[in-house]
């Protein structure tokens, strides 16, 4: 699938919406649907690219900056992003170690994003006990015919999806990092490290933004609307936060002259 994204646009709201409407042959209230919330955001999908490749274009022509995503591409296995399962804040730069024992350093000076949001962190089972009465008949002939009842006690197994804090970290040459709060391993803060995972994680949060001060934080994401308004109509809030951080991350990089990342 090819997603077309619109982000950064320059005019006001009718103008805007007028100009998709007309690039994407769309009523311009459903354009304004689309636009509610600020770029960027997803707004039409195709199996193939050149169709995609036409809107952007014209898109672009009308003066609606816009991009295009291959989202199988992204979901590539050479493009996934590194796990992290441990870290350390050193004085020079972040020492990672990705959950399959490989070792990265990063200079605090190549962090160019710090992307967060909720996300799943896997499967949670809870079990409990029921205990209900249910006719018996052993004790009811016993009782002579008198409907008696026992005490029969069940074990209830329940699954949920756990959804916890997600930072991606992107550096300036293309890598991208995952770190998530529920997974993280914290004895990398050494005498810094905090009673609760919300704590470190926290700390591991300020800490970045303080050590790389020039790379653009941006939590719209944490809210499901914020979410939503990104990848549209088209995709997922469920399934689809890998495709969200892309492309938000792209349409930062493009407003602020970083250089983007290439299908």
């Amino acid at each position: 699938m090819h997603i077309v994204a619109a982000y950064g646009w320059q005019k006001n709201e009718a103008e805007t919406a007028k100009a998709i409407a007309e690039a994407l042959g769309i009523l311009v209230f459903e354009a304004r649907q689309k636009m509610t919330g600020g770029g960027p955001t997803v707004l039409v999908s195709f199996a193939d690219s050149e169709p995609a490749k036409a809107a952007v274009h014209k898109l672009t022509r009308s003066g609606v900056p816009a991009l295009m995503i291959d989202t199988q591409a992204v979901r590539s296995s050479a493009r996934q992003p590194i796990q992290v399962g441990r870290f350390e804040l050193g004085s020079q730069g972040l020492q990672v170690e990705s959950v399959e024992g490989q070792s990265l350093v990063l200079d605090y000076a190549s962090i160019a994003l710090l992307l967060v949001a909720i996300g799943s962190s896997g499967q949670v089972t809870t079990s409990s006990t029921e205990t209900k009465r249910k006719f018996s008949l052993g004790k009811t002939l016993l009782a002579g015919g008198i409907p008696m009842t026992k005490k029969v006690k069940t074990e209830v197994r329940q699954s949920a999806e756990e959804r916890d804090k997600i930072l991606w970290l992107y550096t300036r040459d293309q890598k991208k990092l995952v770190l998530d709060r529920a997974a993280l391993d914290y004895t990398g803060l050494g005498d810094a490290m905090q009673l609760s995972r919300d704590l470190n994680f926290t700390y591991l949060e300020n800490e970045l933004r303080r050590r790389a001060p020039r790379a653009i934080y941006d939590n719209r994401l944490l809210k499901r609307a914020g979410l939503v308004q990104v990848l549209g109509q088209p995709l997922d809030p469920e399934t689809d936060l890998d495709l969200a951080f892309e492309i938000l991350a792209r349409a930062l990089w493009k407003t602020r002259s970083m250089p983007a990342a290439t299908d």
